[in-house]
């Protein structure tokens, strides 16, 4: 398939509500507003194309790009190719949802996503600990270095108050997801999480409140999950 017959299949699949959801979320246009759900007999019938990931995610098209990050091959992306897509990722859907996780599936992306976390940048900040979220909701616990996730648990109590709205974000879920999936850590996660307490961002003039890490930490414990790792990152 080429671009073009991939962008119009998207178009014929894409609704005006989905259209619309994603707009207040934070895409602009163009897009048509596809279901990811819908968008899997079209991975099924392309699998994995690389060189069709990189037109698709050039285009702009929010639907386009998240296709990409579906077909991508991670494996021979390299880190300067990561950097380039998170230059277009324009909203947290883009990096958190497509680029992290897309790298989550490399040998690269703990260094990536430490660059980028150091960069203090809004959403490269919200990409890295994403990243990280997915990493260690999937990969073996051996996989870490205990000491390392546990200065950046410290890190994240000290500075997430002061942090933007979607660092703060990524990084609320990543304590979360350390305390439920990240088993050496549970105890340690878990009072990061009740010294972090309550969150508040704004979205336009009212406020919005955060799941709170501590009781999604505590409601995994109370149903047995604690460990939970996924099979699969991406879709």
């Amino acid at each position: 398939m080429d671009v073009q017959t991939v962008l119009q299949e998207l178009e014929s699949l894409g609704t005006e509500r989905t259209k619309k959801v994603y707009l207040q979320q934070g895409a602009r246009e163009p897009l048509y507003g596809v279901a990811t759900g819908a968008m899997k007999p079209i991975v099924r019938k392309i699998k994995i194309d690389q060189v069709l990931a990189e037109e698709l995610y050039a285009t702009g098209n929010y639907d386009a790009m998240y296709l990409a990050g579906m077909i991508a091959d991670p494996k021979i992306m390299s880190e300067a190719d990561f950097d380039r897509w998170m230059e277009s990722a324009y909203f947290y859907m883009i990096s958190d949802f497509i680029v992290a996780v897309t790298l989550a599936e490399t040998d690269i992306a703990q260094a990536v996503s430490d660059r980028w976390i150091a960069s203090g940048k809004e959403l490269y900040v919200s990409a890295g600990y994403s990243c990280y979220c997915w990493l260690i909701g999937n990969r073996k616990d051996e996989e870490f270095d205990r000491e390392k996730l546990n200065a950046m648990l410290e890190t994240v109590k000290n500075t997430i108050h002061d942090s933007s709205d979607r660092a703060k974000y990524a990084m609320n879920n990543f304590v979360a997801t350390v305390g439920v999936s990240y088993l050496p850590l549970h105890e340690e996660a878990l009072a990061v999480a009740d010294a972090i307490g309550a969150l508040e961002v704004f979205r336009g003039k009212t406020k919005s409140n955060f799941p709170v890490a501590a009781e999604e930490i505590r409601k995994a414990a109370a149903k047995g999950r604690l460990g939970f790792k996924r099979r699969n990152v991406r879709c």
